[in-house]
């Protein structure tokens, strides 16, 4: 794996003499000029850098985000946990784009065997494929969820680039894709077509507008995901300027990192990335800076995972059963004594094989408890429903 990466030279970071005990430049074991390749043995979290923006559409620069990022995530502090975290360094830009794909698929998919969580620090989103073409060689359907202000579908017809991802992974054979979810939407940047594209294929989208009225509600949609993808354009140009295609409306800092952390406590998620961040056009390196710290958050909800998924055992938790729509239907909830979290029971069509097992138990909130309890049909529980058929 060391052939792909190139070392860290710290002595670029101003302040880099002066990490202390506890601060994540002495804690974490990384790849700088000088040392050898980090040990990956009993290593939780991985950091890895990405200096391809090939394909970035009006954020050429973003290539360089990495080191900017590291020079403020090595001031942060530990939280009260022992962390187990190495940063193996920057991957190595190829002669063609061809090659730092393939060379971010096969790092991703060596760290996942090893069950060792990935935190990608981009780079352009487009490298969102290769995280998916990762989890294609351990032939495993997966859930994706982006934090965006668009869906970047793009058009399929066209070669693959930061805004046209998406459709890259719909359209690709064979298909591991469960289920794609997108937080943060700005009406106004998305084609009316691609909403109704992403409403046929039981996709979840879900509007800047109604996500901030409650933020708490993105969590269950976390919570469903392998993959997070963050692409700093759906942060408010005020809070991060980094950015060619920033934006005067979007999440708040403290929003971004509320998700990133919800992102760490997912017992089921098992790889970030953080992209488009450009220092080109950042102010006083303040986009960085927030990275950074959405990426200790990550950290910090990691360390704070409760373990409480409902696949076998179901004694730590109430169950839950509702009637709806004059018990033709019958929904059946979990909610964990540990935690206080919900899930749903989502059963197969009749005659269908077990295919995907691993989906049919959905992260849920109380209030999709309470619709159900209204005689509603919970949406999450239909289109998931729908794809397990």
């Amino acid at each position: 794996m060391q052939e792909y990466f190139s070392p860290i030279d710290t002595t670029q970071f101003a302040g880099a003499n002066l990490y202390s005990d506890t601060s994540y430049g002495n804690i974490i074991k990384s790849y700088i000029q000088g040392n050898d390749f980090p040990e990956l043995e009993n290593v939780h979290l991985a950091i890895i850098g990405v200096e391809e923006d090939r394909k970035a559409l009006n954020n050429e620069g973003c290539a360089l985000a990495p080191d900017y990022v590291r020079e403020h995530l090595y001031k942060l502090f530990q939280g009260n946990y022992q962390s187990k975290i190495v940063d193996l360094g920057n991957i190595k830009k190829g002669n063609s784009i061809d090659d730092t794909y393939y060379a971010v698929t096969d790092v991703l998919a060596q760290l996942l065997r090893k069950n060792i969580v990935p935190i990608i620090v981009g780079g352009s989103q487009d490298l969102t494929y290769c995280n998916y073409l990762a989890y294609l060689k351990m032939e495993q359907t997966i859930n994706i969820v982006a934090v965006d202000s668009c869906f970047d579908i793009g058009d399929g017809e066209h070669e693959l680039n930061s805004q046209s991802y998406l459709s890259k992974i719909i359209l690709h054979k064979p298909n591991i894709l469960f289920n794609f979810s997108n937080v943060g939407y700005q009406t106004y940047f998305v084609d009316q077509n691609s909403i109704e594209l992403m409403d046929k294929l039981f996709f979840d989208t879900h509007r800047i507008g109604q996500v901030r009225k409650n933020m708490e509600d993105v969590e269950p949609i976390v919570r469903n995901a392998d993959v997070l993808s963050f692409d700093v354009s759906s942060i408010r140009q005020s809070d991060a300027p980094g950015n060619g295609n920033a934006s005067p409306n979007g999440f708040y800092g403290e929003e971004s990192c509320q998700i990133t952390r919800y992102a760490g406590m997912s017992d089921k998620l098992s790889s970030i990335g953080f992209y488009e961040i450009n220092p080109a056009f950042d102010n006083n390196k303040q986009t960085a800076h927030l990275v950074a710290q959405m990426i200790w958050y990550f950290i910090d909800g990691y360390y704070n995972r409760k373990q409480d998924y409902p696949i076998v055992d179901k004694s730590e938790y109430t169950k839950y059963r509702v009637s709806i729509k004059d018990h033709e239907h019958e929904i059946v909830f979990y909610k964990s004594n540990k935690s206080d979290r919900w899930w749903m029971d989502v059963p197969y069509p009749i005659n269908h094989q077990l295919k995907h097992e691993r989906h049919h138990m959905v992260p849920c909130s109380y209030s999709d408890y309470e619709t159900a309890c209204n005689d509603e049909m919970p949406d999450k529980w239909w289109k998931t429903f729908q794809k397990l058929g």
